[in-house]
């Protein structure tokens, strides 16, 4: 088995312990994704069993029935899973942008945390805001 099926068979399984600390029963996983229950129990099963091969065809359908944050484990380090939102509240990006750049910019001043760098509390400030940057319009 290669590293990556061996690293995304852990995640499947950290995916299938994550359901159950939510209280998602895999059968509503099930409907809602389209995969039979059965071959589900395969992909995400319980204890020590070895997840079978998630193929393509069912991550594709897990995007409509998993939480985005159990999809993005199936990812590598570094890329995720977002929705494309339907409609744009570009004044909410404007503020947001601006937000961030006066947060930016005060991160850099010579006696900010680290000077003209970036600091650890300043990276953490500038990273929330980029995850939380808006995209859907109220």
């Amino acid at each position: 088995m290669s590293a990556d099926n061996a690293i995304v068979r852990e995640r499947q399984l950290a995916i299938r312990r994550e359901l159950d600390r939510r209280q998602v029963p895999l059968k509503v996983v099930s409907f809602d994704s389209g995969i039979p229950y059965p071959t589900l129990l395969t992909y995400f099963p319980g204890g020590d069993r070895v997840p079978a091969e998630l193929p393509t065809s069912a991550a594709f359908a897990l995007c409509r029935a998993l939480p985005l944050d159990l999809v993005n484990l199936l990812c590598p380090e570094g890329f995720a899973v977002v929705r494309i939102p339907n409609d744009v509240d570009y004044d909410a990006i404007n503020q947001h942008c601006m937000d961030f750049l006066s947060e930016k910019a005060a991160a850099h001043h010579p006696e900010s945390e680290a000077g003209v760098h970036l600091g650890p509390t300043e990276q953490q400030r500038l990273n929330a805001k980029v995850v939380a940057f808006p995209g859907r319009a109220a």
